[in-house]
């Protein structure tokens, strides 16, 4: 019998490299902007929400506690929470989504390719949060409607902010995703979790005058110490009184110490490193 000769493609599998690590994340974060490009129903939806929150929400709840918003437009102290809020239902499906990947059997193309689960899960992240900051960007451009001024350093400030903000949530919601198995069980586990962390992060009422059991969950909710820089950039460009400044924006405080804001962005960075290891050890065991 006469033997044959079989050739074999040659492969070729690169020597691991930050440079090759970076790329890894650049194509994952690539794709969630391609993803997030072509779905239109997506795009207008979460652009359209944060606009009810803001001029429906803010003007009927605006008729009711006029009085006691220190003369200032309830509206007006409600943007920097409905900012923050369109990034963080996006960021946290964005995070989600990856229940899809697992179900349709691309998170283990991924998982197999010889790059580490470190750098997927990072370039979910910032595709996550690219993708939460830009829809914000709506919400921005509507600010001379609610009294606050077209500052470009404030506005660059505050897009920065809602960047790191999204990226902790995105870390979030892979966190969550790596438990999940079932596209119906996401849903329910992503409005169960990130529905309290909105409510209790001072985004819709101040945080001055809280009862005391209601501080502390403000004050253990990582959210708050994302939304309170966010505040209070903006804030800072706003001309209001001194009674009205610390009733509406009164800061982050431990007792007696005043949390600045450098140590509370801080806080949001060590919060997104912890989430992102944790998420990274939970699918490295799972998958």
């Amino acid at each position: 019998m006469k033997m044959t000769e079989t050739s074999i493609a040659a492969v070729r599998v690169p020597e691991p490299s930050l440079v090759h690590e970076m790329r890894a994340a650049l194509v994952v974060w690539e794709r969630e902007m391609i993803r997030f490009s072509r779905d239109r129903t997506r795009v207008v939806a979460g652009m359209v929400q944060p606009l009810l929150f803001l001029f429906v929400l803010g003007s009927g709840l605006g008729s009711l506690v006029a009085a006691s918003a220190g003369g200032v437009d309830f509206r007006t102290f409600l943007f920097p929470g409905v900012l923050s809020m369109s990034v963080l239902f996006t960021a946290a499906f964005s995070g989600i989504s990856m229940v899809w990947d697992r179900e349709f059997g691309f998170l283990r193309e991924m998982l197999v390719a010889p790059v580490s689960t470190t750098s997927i899960l990072i370039g979910k992240c910032l595709g996550g949060a690219t993708v939460a900051t830009i829809q914000s960007i709506v919400v921005l451009a509507l600010a001379g409607l609610v009294g606050v001024p077209y500052d470009p350093l404030m506005m660059l400030e505050v897009l920065l902010l809602l960047f790191l903000m999204s990226f902790m949530i995105t870390a979030l919601g892979l966190l969550l995703s790596s438990r999940v198995k079932q596209v119906q069980a996401a849903m329910p586990l992503v409005q169960l979790v990130i529905t309290p962390l909105m409510f209790l992060s001072g985004a819709l009422f101040p945080l001055s005058n809280l009862p005391p059991w209601l501080a502390v969950v403000t004050h253990l909710n990582p959210m708050t110490y994302a939304v309170e820089p966010v505040r209070h950039v903006i804030f800072e460009r706003l001309d209001m009184a001194p009674a009205a400044r610390a009733l509406l924006d009164p800061g982050i405080w431990w007792g007696s110490f005043a949390v600045p804001v450098p140590l509370q962005v801080l806080l949001v960075i060590g919060a997104s490193g912890v989430l992102l290891s944790i998420a990274v050890r939970l699918f490295s065991r799972t998958e």
